[in-house]
């Protein structure tokens, strides 16, 4: 008679352990990282070249901010918070290297006021690198060629 062998039991996640370590390095947490977002977002909406892209796409802006938040905690703390796909939010607006130049200025303006200065480094960084992403997917889905990287 065979007996059956017992389901392990998963391994623990490592997740908390890299959060507290992000946290203590950066200095950063989920209410540091919701005042950013929010902070960032209202300057996004007050911004003339922003505000109107942003406008046309966005009605109800809390449910928006509470995404953000939780995708900012994924990236910047890796809370695993975020369940999304942002390049299909992305692809096909009507934007350009431009525009994500202008929010990764408003980013880095807001970081700095509300984030310590490891933490303001460490989520700028990271913005940096998806603003550069992102143009490339939303330039290649729209066809115009290689995409202009500042």
């Amino acid at each position: 008679m065979t007996q059956a062998r017992p389901t392990p039991s998963p391994a623990p996640s490592m997740r908390p352990a890299i959060t507290a370590r992000l946290q203590a390095e950066t200095g950063l947490d989920e209410d540091v990282l919701q005042e950013l977002v929010q902070r960032l977002y209202k300057k996004v909406r007050h911004d003339p070249d922003l505000g109107p892209i942003f406008a046309a796409r966005i009605k109800d802006w809390e449910p928006h901010l509470e995404r953000m938040t939780a995708f900012w905690s994924s990236v910047a703390l890796m809370t695993g918070r975020y369940h999304g796909a942002p390049v299909p939010k992305h692809v096909g607006l009507p934007i350009s290297w431009d525009h994500f130049e202008r929010w990764l200025s408003l980013f880095r303006e807001t970081a700095h006021e509300v984030c310590p200065s490891n933490g303001a480094n460490h989520v700028i960084e990271r913005a940096e690198r998806i603003a550069r992403s992102l143009n490339m997917a939303v330039q290649d889905a729209a066809g115009s060629g290689p995409p202009r990287l500042v």
